[in-house]
Protein backbone atom coordinates (compact mmCIF):
# COMPACT_ATOMS: atom_id res chain seq x y z
CA UNK A 1 0.00 0.00 0.00
CA UNK A 2 2.53 2.21 0.84
CA UNK A 3 4.12 1.87 -2.68
CA UNK A 4 1.49 2.97 -4.22
CA UNK A 5 0.90 6.08 -2.16
CA UNK A 6 4.75 6.55 -2.34
CA UNK A 7 3.67 7.03 -6.43
CA UNK A 8 1.46 9.81 -5.90
CA UNK A 9 4.22 11.74 -3.80
CA UNK A 10 4.97 15.05 -5.48
CA UNK A 11 8.62 15.94 -5.96
CA UNK A 12 10.34 18.23 -3.93
CA UNK A 13 10.53 21.92 -4.77
CA UNK A 14 14.30 22.37 -5.39
CA UNK A 15 13.81 26.25 -4.81
CA UNK A 16 12.89 26.04 -1.18
CA UNK A 17 15.64 26.14 1.35
CA UNK A 18 15.96 24.64 4.55
CA UNK A 19 13.21 27.03 6.82
CA UNK A 20 13.24 27.10 10.58
CA UNK A 21 10.79 29.14 13.24
CA UNK A 22 11.88 32.82 13.18
CA UNK A 23 13.55 33.20 9.84
CA UNK A 24 13.25 36.38 7.43
CA UNK A 25 12.05 34.95 3.91
CA UNK A 26 10.93 36.36 0.80
CA UNK A 27 9.10 34.07 -1.18
CA UNK A 28 8.68 34.11 -5.02
CA UNK A 29 5.30 33.39 -5.94
CA UNK A 30 3.90 32.94 -9.42
CA UNK A 31 0.31 34.81 -9.75
CA UNK A 32 -1.99 33.76 -12.68
CA UNK A 33 -4.19 36.64 -14.11
CA UNK A 34 -6.16 35.79 -16.77
CA UNK A 35 -4.28 34.52 -19.36
CA UNK A 36 -0.80 35.92 -18.22
CA UNK A 37 1.11 35.10 -14.89
CA UNK A 38 3.84 37.31 -13.27
CA UNK A 39 5.46 36.73 -9.71
CA UNK A 40 4.63 38.36 -6.70
CA UNK A 41 7.59 38.65 -3.67
CA UNK A 42 6.06 38.40 -0.43
CA UNK A 43 8.25 39.10 2.58
CA UNK A 44 8.20 38.37 5.79
CA UNK A 45 8.90 36.13 9.09
CA UNK A 46 8.13 32.40 9.34
CA UNK A 47 5.83 31.66 11.90
CA UNK A 48 5.60 28.11 11.68
CA UNK A 49 6.47 25.03 9.83
CA UNK A 50 4.41 22.05 9.82
CA UNK A 51 5.24 18.64 8.51
CA UNK A 52 3.38 15.97 6.84
CA UNK A 53 5.28 14.49 4.02
CA UNK A 54 2.95 15.81 0.98
CA UNK A 55 1.29 17.86 2.93
CA UNK A 56 3.64 19.90 4.53
CA UNK A 57 3.36 23.74 4.68
CA UNK A 58 5.34 26.78 6.24
CA UNK A 59 3.34 30.44 7.37
CA UNK A 60 4.62 33.26 6.61
CA UNK A 61 3.59 36.67 8.23
CA UNK A 62 3.94 39.82 7.27
CA UNK A 63 2.72 43.60 8.12
CA UNK A 64 0.75 45.21 5.48
CA UNK A 65 1.37 49.22 4.52
CA UNK A 66 -1.89 49.92 7.13
CA UNK A 67 -0.40 47.95 9.78
CA UNK A 68 -2.17 44.97 9.47
CA UNK A 69 0.00 41.50 10.27
CA UNK A 70 -1.07 39.08 6.97
CA UNK A 71 -0.09 35.85 6.91
CA UNK A 72 0.14 33.53 3.95
CA UNK A 73 0.45 29.76 4.47
CA UNK A 74 2.50 27.85 1.44
CA UNK A 75 2.88 24.48 0.58
CA UNK A 76 6.41 23.47 0.78
CA UNK A 77 6.40 20.94 -2.63
CA UNK A 78 4.21 23.48 -4.48
CA UNK A 79 5.30 23.99 -8.32
CA UNK A 80 4.32 27.56 -7.95
CA UNK A 81 6.74 29.00 -5.64
CA UNK A 82 9.56 30.65 -8.29
CA UNK A 83 12.44 30.98 -5.13
CA UNK A 84 12.92 31.39 -1.24
CA UNK A 85 15.47 33.82 -0.38
CA UNK A 86 16.56 33.95 3.12
CA UNK A 87 17.54 37.11 5.15
CA UNK A 88 18.22 37.76 8.62
CA UNK A 89 18.30 33.93 10.43
CA UNK A 90 17.79 33.39 14.23
CA UNK A 91 20.39 32.92 16.30
CA UNK A 92 22.53 29.09 15.95
CA UNK A 93 22.17 28.56 19.44
CA UNK A 94 18.84 29.07 20.23
CA UNK A 95 15.93 26.61 20.46
CA UNK A 96 13.10 27.07 18.51
CA UNK A 97 10.46 27.16 21.18
CA UNK A 98 12.27 30.42 22.08
CA UNK A 99 11.78 31.81 18.62
CA UNK A 100 8.35 30.41 18.68
CA UNK A 101 7.53 32.53 22.02
CA UNK A 102 8.88 35.67 20.49
CA UNK A 103 7.01 35.77 17.67
CA UNK A 104 3.81 34.95 19.10
CA UNK A 105 4.28 37.69 21.72
CA UNK A 106 5.04 40.01 19.06
CA UNK A 107 1.70 38.55 17.27
CA UNK A 108 -0.57 38.65 19.82
CA UNK A 109 0.45 42.30 21.05
CA UNK A 110 -1.74 45.37 20.74
CA UNK A 111 -1.80 48.80 21.76
CA UNK A 112 1.39 50.20 23.69
CA UNK A 113 2.41 46.47 24.26
CA UNK A 114 3.20 46.39 20.47
CA UNK A 115 6.00 49.01 20.67
CA UNK A 116 9.32 47.23 20.38
CA UNK A 117 11.56 47.98 23.11
CA UNK A 118 14.25 50.17 21.43
CA UNK A 119 11.40 52.79 20.66
CA UNK A 120 10.98 56.40 22.59
CA UNK A 121 7.22 56.33 24.23
CA UNK A 122 5.89 60.07 23.35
Amino acid sequence: MSDILKAYDAPVNPNIPSLRTGDMVSVHVKIKEGNRERIQEFKGVVLYQHNSGNDSTFTVRRVASNGIGVERTFLLRSPRIEAVALGAMQSPGEPVCEVQRRVAAIVLAAGESARMGGQPKP
